[in-house]
């Protein structure tokens, strides 16, 4: 099984992180991976995406013309992203931003109020692992513990204090989806 990932947000909003965390999990379930950024232009503020692909064959290219899946956690990233999406493809919106609905009806909608669901957890910061528990729980291309796992090596001993709320983010994402 075979699943590409573009992750689209501001700069800021922790697509890269969230894409390197997915890429983490999936090398810890002993799969082949890539992560590949796009910064360009790109800094806090502006708009920043990276794919990832997680397969149990090897992948030939980090270059994802067609995503099984795109998350847009913005305006800009639905406009540009949504057409790419494959039919039948996951589109997860973060709805606390993007105030539209999707122009496809070929395509499954998953609408996460990321932004609303960190807040109420305590940090806004955490929207990103909101989003990321409602990717795995929907698409179920790795697992929680891998997820959490992954969490934990890209924090280290300095980001540890971070784990729990992190950590309390993915569930959130999870139980919004129904996971």
């Amino acid at each position: 099984m075979t699943f590409s990932f573009i992750l689209s947000g501001f700069g800021g909003q922790g697509v890269m992180l969230m894409g390197q965390i997915l890429a983490q999990a999936g090398m810890q379930e002993a799969k082949n991976v890539t992560w590949f950024p796009s910064y360009g232009p790109e800094m806090r503020g502006g708009t920043a995406n990276c794919t990832v692909v997680i397969s149990d064959e090897p992948v030939a290219s980090p270059i994802v013309d067609s995503p099984d899946v795109v998350v847009a956690m913005n305006i800009p990233s639905l406009l540009k992203f949504e057409p790419r999406l494959k039919k039948n493809g996951f589109l997860f919106l973060n709805t606390s931003v993007i105030d539209r609905k999707a122009t496809r009806n070929d395509i499954r909608v998953i609408e996460v109020p990321a932004n609303e669901i960190a807040d109420r957890i305590g940090n806004l910061k955490v929207a990103n692992m909101v989003m990321l528990g409602a990717i795995i729980a929907v698409t179920k291309c790795v697992r929680k513990d891998s997820v959490v796992s992954a969490l934990q090596y890209k924090l280290g001993e300095k980001g540890s204090s971070l784990l729990k709320l992190n950590i309390e983010a993915i569930e959130a994402g999870i139980k919004h989806v129904g996971g």
